[in-house]
């Protein structure tokens, strides 16, 4: 079993239409077995799916031991391709109830995981260096960051490269790539921005950007992945391009190597 975190320190990077649309590509066009797990509080991946995160149960529950997953996971529309839901009682989750006093919580997620059957595991990280981030990528084979060439996400890259490199020394993974997202191709910075992601993730920068397109904010309207409502869309082709190189690496020997420590951000 595969299991991916998908992560950012800022939000705006297209992180969760970067999880739902990889997920479901996946599912429908690998025939892989997928389940999306939203362990966000805001819950936009329940809510871009199509459900009402205020309808099911969470995540929550099961971390709180009083549902198990089975129970909670729901089936989306589309063949292959399940949900474990989020909400708001997330944000809070590891102060509360059995977490509060389990001083191996983070390991949490791991083991429920793990007692899954699934080809790959998505899960849809908040955009902090927090208990539910540190959580995903302690349960993760691999991890997939997301930014976009602004100032704002490219500084934070170096934070998280620091975060990533602290918790996979104690739990390996592999880092797949980072990848830009709402991408111009005509930005006057980009050539700096990609300098800066080279040097404190060498050798990582997917060559798919995901392109700017009204087509992915469409398609979260709708509950349903870019390629289901817009399948001629360049975002469409963008993320089955990147699908095709999140695959092409899983099967190849990725690697995460210590973060460049001070990385220009000129």
């Amino acid at each position: 079993m595969k299991i991916i975190s998908v992560c950012s320190f800022k939000g705006g990077t297209a992180k969760t239409s970067v999880t739902l649309n990889l997920g479901s590509i996946l599912a429908l066009k690998y025939s892989q077995k997928v389940l999306l797990i939203d362990f966000d509080a805001q819950a936009n991946l329940t809510a871009g799916l199509g459900f009402d995160p205020d309808n099911h149960d969470s995540l929550a529950s099961v971390l709180q031991d009083k549902k198990k997953a089975e129970e909670v996971i729901v089936k989306t529309l589309m063949p292959n391709l399940d949900l474990l839901p989020a909400d708001t009682w997330l944000e809070r989750v590891e102060v509360t109830g059995v977490l509060a006093a389990d001083r191996y919580s983070h390991e949490k997620l791991k083991k429920i995981i793990s007692r899954l059957d699934y080809d790959f595991v998505m899960i849809d990280t908040p955009p902090s260096l927090c208990w539910l981030t540190e959580s995903a990528l302690i349960a993760a084979t691999h991890a997939l960051v997301c930014t976009t060439s602004e100032f704002y996400s490219i500084k934070g890259l170096q934070r998280l490269s620091y975060f990533m490199h602290y918790i996979a020394e104690r739990h390996a993974f592999d880092l797949l790539g980072v990848v830009l997202s709402f991408w111009n191709a005509r930005g006057k910075n980009n050539a700096g921005f990609i300098d800066v992601v080279n040097e404190t993730f060498p050798g990582k920068l997917f060559d798919t950007k995901i392109r700017r397109d009204i087509a992915i904010s469409e398609a979260a309207i709708h509950g349903k992945p870019v390629f289901k409502t817009r399948p001629n869309s360049r975002a469409a082709q963008d993320f089955t391009n990147l699908t095709q190189e999140v695959m092409r690496r899983i099967k190849s020997d990725v690697t995460f190597e210590a973060p460049c420590l001070n990385p220009p951000l000129s």
